[in-house]
């Protein structure tokens, strides 16, 4: 199985987790009991709103508003309470980001894109600005979609542009070198061979993203509360790096940011100093 040699392998580098529970990776009933059917939704966040001082430390997409993990359990249990209250005896489960779920598996199952070589799924009409969730339900629904062709062709923008080379094969991305795991997951400080090489990233990375054509057809997303906070966008590169835990708080109060701790930001700012 894929994840099996990828964890052989290593690349996961220091996220333990992904080595946790694989039965449960593959079992959903054993996540949720009775279990027949899977339901993936994907909810769009991407903006071309970028930060003011072109010079400050770029924050990935995907953290620019209020924290995904809220935001789309929200929406989510919306469709889970329609559900059951149009189907006798229906009961289900959500995840959003949030136990062992093989949530890009899922959904290329479903229909909603494929495994892209930067590792995302990709959706030929959308891209891949999205984020990922599912509904595990006890009843049994007819799947209403094929699973989608690889459009990704020849193409190999995504590898040629990481900065760090972590995607080193198609669709398999070593964490090792990754900027979002450098700046979010790894706790330990950042190896110094990445100097000059994160690209003034402080948590997360866009750039694989960026450089895909099926992004070139993204809209703006809908979603007020997934909207960059105006003292964000407006932070100088001084002021990032004078930011201190009582700003940091203010600031990222229900944010994904918050994942890296300030001791984390504090440590990939101080990264992105030396390394210049």
């Amino acid at each position: 199985m894929a994840l099996q040699n990828y964890l052989g392998k290593g690349y996961h580098g220091k996220m333990t987790y992904m080595e946790n529970h694989f039965e449960k990776r593959l079992n959903p009933a054993l996540l949720h009991p009775g279990t027949k059917s899977v339901i993936s939704l994907l909810y769009n966040y991407f903006t071309d709103l970028k930060q003011a001082d072109k010079t400050a430390p770029v924050l990935s997409k995907y953290a620019y508003g209020k924290d995904y993990h809220i935001v789309l359990k929200e929406k989510i249990n919306c469709l889970l309470s329609f559900i059951k209250k149009h189907a006798e005896h229906a009961d289900g489960r959500i995840f959003v980001d949030s136990a062992p779920v093989l949530e890009r598996a899922w959904a290329q199952r479903a229909g909603l894109g494929w495994i892209g070589k930067n590792g995302n799924l990709i959706n030929k009409q959308f891209g891949s600005f999205f984020f990922i969730g599912e509904i595990f339900v006890n009843i049994k629904l007819d799947p209403d979609g094929i699973e989608m062709p690889d459009y990704c062709g020849n193409c190999t923008r995504c590898i040629d542009v990481c900065p760090t080379k972590a995607i080193v094969a198609p669709g398999i991305v070593d964490a090792r070198k990754c900027i979002s795991y450098l700046t979010i997951e790894l706790k330990d400080e950042i190896p110094l061979v990445f100097g000059g090489k994160i690209e003034n990233r402080v948590f997360g990375c866009d750039i694989c993203q960026d450089v895909c054509p099926f992004n070139k057809k993204s809209k703006n997303h809908k979603e007020s509360e997934f909207e960059l906070k105006k003292e964000i966008i407006q932070l100088t590169k001084i002021q990032w790096h004078q930011m201190d835990e009582i700003q940091f708080k203010k600031l990222f109060r229900n944010s994904a940011v918050k994942r890296t701790k300030f001791e984390g930001l504090k440590r990939n700012l101080e990264f992105l100093n030396d390394s210049h």
